[in-house]
């Protein structure tokens, strides 16, 4: 399994640099590099001597629990693996690799066209995948399962209709409120300047730099080689603050959980996380529940003014909390309100399942994007690099992705609501500028568990209740009203 996991890891390096610092004539080479490690990697993993070795490891009585619950998740890995050709992978790593270079290509320009050909290929392919991995009710929980196991449409749907009306509520209480001035969140802020900003920020969430290091790229992400190689990277405006700095946060929150999963696991299911809900959660809730919150500004504030003294020394820490609370619907999902952003996920979420339920085809997207923009947050989408083309994730191949940003939120209203009851002092320590109780509670109760646990099962253990959207919805009226 270790074996297995230097190729994928040393293919997610030669990804990382393709994001990165790749020139630009590289990418063809490059996606032939990363087809022939997918390819290969899944070979070694569905092999008859891989399959007989874990047939041995399941029969042996000796395991202690740790053990046995590693060789029977990769067990349940292995089987779901078996149903997709070999051939299969390397075709959609070689077609990832196009769309993704399409896809920059398309952002260039501001054109859709540059990216349709390749994005109606990938939707072919994860259509195709989703019939050999087999679904009972709808070929888009199949690629659900792939990123927290259980997950599917019908599940989702009944959640995000429970949680749509009482979010509406809010919204609409506070754009009825008198309006924020955050307008100086967009003066020139130098890019040098926010980026040591950026790391600071890092530091004092804990973020190992000795275990990793932060990069410029298109899209901001978080990549792990092991989990004491954990890279972020973000994206610098110089006219709008904001930008980087809700992208160092987020990005840290997930590297934190990367740098915190058992080293001694690696290439076992136990040294990976939870699921992409768990791991949303723990962006969400650095981004969110701790660095939107007014204790926590309270003790970093002073950074930002002594960085940029011109731009904030004249600004209060209040006026500077509603600004980046400001609740206003908006084009751009990473520079969302933490209420509207709920929206943008819905509407990824709708269209994905329009497409991999073959109810409408790759060219229809944009028209049916300005559609939903217009009926969930009333606003016009003026361009494609503003609309339909600012996630990289189609490109990747990411579909079943998006919901997970959501329920993620909901999982972090739980968790943070869990915390302040297990750690009463946890205000006071942020308003010090100390953060180490909740990264130590993150640790003991998330992070080290690896993915012995299903996103349900390890909610329960740590919150003694499954998932429930009330902890949210109690967290933003108590906030935002």
């Amino acid at each position: 399994m270790q074996r297995i996991a230097d190729i994928k890891y040393a293919s997610a390096v030669l990804q990382w640099d393709q994001e990165t610092y790749m020139p630009p004539k590289g990418a063809a080479f490059r996606g032939r590099q990363i087809a022939t490690l997918a390819e290969f990697a899944h070979e070694l993993f569905v092999s008859e001597k891989n399959a007989k070795l874990i047939e041995q490891a399941l029969a042996d009585i000796s395991l202690s629990p740790l053990e046995k619950r590693n060789v029977e998740l990769s067990k349940e890995d292995l089987e779901k693996n078996k149903k997709i050709p070999a051939a299969f992978v390397r075709k959609m790593s070689e077609a990832v690799n196009i769309s993704f270079h399409a896809w920059i290509e398309a952002r260039k320009h501001n054109s859709f066209s540059f990216f349709e050909p390749s994005l109606a290929e990938i939707i072919e392919l994860k259509k195709q995948e989703a019939d050999y991995l087999g679904y009972e009710k709808h070929p888009y929980d199949a690629l659900m399962n792939d990123y927290d196991k259980g997950l599917t449409v019908q599940k989702t749907d009944e959640l995000f209709a429970g949680l749509l009306p009482q979010l509406r509520e809010i919204i609409n209480l506070k754009r009825n409120m008198p309006d924020t001035d955050d307008s100086f969140l967009h003066q020139f802020f130098a890019k040098d300047k926010q980026w040591e900003t950026g790391l600071k920020l890092l530091s004092k969430m804990h973020y190992d730099f000795d275990a990793g290091r932060q990069d410029i790229s298109e899209h901001p992400f978080t990549t792990n080689f092991s989990a004491e190689d954990v890279r972020v990277t973000t994206r610098v405006d110089e006219h709008d603050f904001a930008n980087m700095l809700w992208s160092c946060i987020h990005e840290g929150g997930h590297a934190l959980y990367e740098q915190g999963l058992p080293a001694e696991e690696y290439g076992l299911p136990l040294g990976e996380y939870c699921s992409l809900s768990i791991h949303e959660s723990q962006s969400r809730l650095w981004e969110n529940c701790i660095g939107r919150g007014l204790d926590y500004w309270q003790a970093h504030f002073p950074l930002l003014q002594q960085a940029f003294p011109e731009q904030f020394s004249e600004i209060s820490l209040n006026s500077f909390y509603s600004a980046i609370n400001k609740v206003q619907p908006s084009l751009i999902r990473t520079e969302a309100d933490e209420l509207t952003y709920h929206m943008h996920v819905i509407i990824r979420y709708e269209i994905e399942k329009k497409l991999i339920g073959g109810e409408i085809k790759a060219h229809e997207i944009p028209a049916l994007w300005n559609e939903l923009y217009k009926e969930y947050l009333g606003v016009e989408v003026p361009d494609y690099k503003r609309g339909c083309l600012q996630d990289v994730h189609w490109s990747h191949g990411s579909f079943g992705y998006f919901a997970t940003y959501s329920i993620g939120s909901l999982y972090a209203a739980q968790f943070w609501q869990k915390i302040n009851e297990d750690i009463p002092s946890v205000k006071e320590s942020l308003q010090n500028g100390n953060s180490v109780q909740i990264w130590e509670w993150l640790k003991n109760n998330i992070y080290k568990h690896g993915r012995r646990y299903t996103s349900e099962e390890l909610c329960k253990l740590v919150t003694c209740k499954t998932l429930d959207s009330k902890y949210f919805i109690d967290y933003a009226r108590n906030k935002f009203q």
